[in-house]
């Protein structure tokens, strides 16, 4: 096989619960990448099978296995297999055989040629049931229709980063569900291609429908935290100001009939109205410059990853 670079490729794959499907998948690694230069790294994230077991006994110097001290999510143990990873091409893909290692050169070739930042996968002829695809075209459609990025498959896991894209994005929560989004706001220059998909070959799919829930209520944090989270004040500020200016002009009104027309004013709900639209407003002003300075004090401070890792094992040696 003709290799499109010299370069360092890092493989990573989030493991949970994989112990049927990762020596399989990690054949299918190399065979596809024969000729290249690349680690596989594995990172288990809490297994409660033998997922570990099976990954040190294969013994192999390519894999790089990352136990995390407790069940994390697949966001941050993206993000630990990322901040390990030492290739120029930072590839991401899932663990249960439903990703085709096969389609990488392809899109390597995309990313080398073409000077991409980013390549993400389109599935073709989806082999996943009905529960996971209808939340799935939800997903993608709040997606498309709130962040006017078109993005046609937000959920396919295979994609080739660069390194410095990669290394810039801010994993947490659940925010791998808009990992492409996330590398959009960084700049990166994204291209979709059409990749195969193939049945989970064995174990128990970990998405159902509450999922859609899921992914509003990301969306809304994540397009909080692009528009405001420099700058929280624009928002909680300006939403306090108009709050107290409200509540001034309704005093305002109610002094003019309480001195001018003689009116008793103090059963009225719109005094209490009033009242509350100040002190509410004081209360969003004094919260926007709360977060102002704690946004400050993120940023100057040293800089901690949200995960711990228990250890690292290159084949079946001792953890590095």
């Amino acid at each position: 096989m003709s290799t499109v670079t010299d370069s360092l490729l890092s493989i990573v794959v989030p493991l949970y619960n994989e112990q049927d499907n990762v020596v399989l998948l990690t054949q299918k690694i190399h065979e596809s990448l024969e000729g290249y230069k690349y680690q596989i790294i594995y990172i288990d994230d809490f297994s409660t099978d033998k997922t570990r077991k099976v990954v040190k006994e294969m013994d192999d110097t390519k894999v790089h296995l990352i136990e995390l001290k407790k069940n994390y999510g697949q966001s941050l143990a993206l993000a630990a297999g990322i901040d390990y990873a030492e290739g120029e091409y930072i590839i991401t893909m899932d663990g249960d055989l439903q990703n085709d290692p096969s389609d990488i050169p392809q899109m390597l070739e995309y990313a080398i040629d073409e000077d991409y930042d980013l390549i993400t996968g389109i599935r073709q002829k989806r082999k996943d049931s009905l529960v996971k695809k209808i939340p799935s075209k939800i997903a993608n459609f709040l997606v498309r229709r709130v962040t006017k990025l078109n993005i046609k498959d937000n959920g396919c896991a295979l994609k080739i980063f660069t390194k410095d894209i990669a290394k810039g994005l801010n994993l947490y929560g659940e925010m791998h569900r808009f990992i492409t989004l996330l590398a959009h706001l960084e700049g990166a220059q994204i291209k979709q291609v059409p990749v195969k998909h193939h049945a989970r070959h064995a174990g128990v799919s970990k998405y159902g429908l509450e999922r859609v829930f899921k992914v509003v209520a990301d969306m809304m944090l994540l397009l909080f935290i692009r528009k405001y989270f420099q700058r929280p004040i624009h928002l909680f500020g300006i939403l306090g100001v108009l709050l107290i200016i409200l509540g001034i002009f309704i005093n305002i009104y109610l002094l003019i009939v309480k001195l001018g027309f003689g009116q008793d004013i103090g059963s009225r709900p719109l005094l209490i109205f009033g009242m509350m639209f100040i002190l509410g407003g004081i209360q969003l002003f004094t919260i926007g410059i709360v977060m102002e300075l704690l946004i400050r004090t993120y940023y100057e401070s040293q800089q901690k990853r949200p995960y711990r890792v228990k250890k690292i094992t290159i084949g079946d040696g001792k953890a590095a």
